[in-house]
């Protein structure tokens, strides 16, 4: 017999991971045109989308709570799917949004077995799918000379996008907890 500890990894069937990632697509396309019609409501157009990063929570969250398969098909589908239901994200950033969001989800996918702090795991995801987005824009703009989006946007994004970032810092690791 092994005195060696073994540590047993969360796993979820296909079945539950993609009903999961269902679950997630659904609130990351829900989830924004609340708030569009909320700033619609208010005289304040879609900036509470733009403030709120109401995409990011589902697609994180899913990722932490039910694995890399699931994080990044629901961060690979939700943009275009949002975008064929709703119109948003405007048709030029559905590219940009895809890379950062799969980003996101596959890596919380990743993190989730791994021990470490929630709200690490969450600011590491953030900082890794904000990567991902600066460099799918700047090969967007630099490499395939694209006039679809500026390189400033990834900044602009990421200064909008503040309190959202406090947010999800915030209200991943206490549902991670919770559940």
């Amino acid at each position: 017999m092994s005195n060696t500890t073994t540590i047993q990894k969360r796993r979820l069937s296909i079945k539950a991971q993609s009903l999961a990632a269902l679950g997630a697509v659904v609130c990351a396309v829900a989830l924004p045109q609340i708030l569009h019609i909320a700033g619609k409501t208010l005289g304040l157009g879609i900036i509470p989308g733009e403030v709120f990063l109401p995409m990011h929570l589902p697609v994180i969250l899913v990722g932490l709570l039910a694995g890399p398969f699931a994080g990044a098909a629901a961060g690979l589908l939700s943009p275009a799917i949002s975008f064929m239901l709703t119109g948003m994200p405007m048709a030029g950033m559905v590219p940009f949004m895809t890379v950062e969001l799969c980003a996101y989800g596959l890596l919380a996918g990743m993190l989730m077995n791994v021990k470490m702090n929630s709200i690490l795991k969450v600011l590491a995801v953030q900082i890794v799918g904000r990567v991902f987005y600066t460099l799918a824009i700047l090969i967007a703009v630099f490499g395939l000379g694209s006039t679809m989006v500026a390189p400033a946007a990834a900044w602009m994004g990421l200064a909008r996008g503040i309190v959202g970032i406090v947010i999800q810092l915030i209200a991943i690791p206490a549902v991670v907890y919770g559940v």
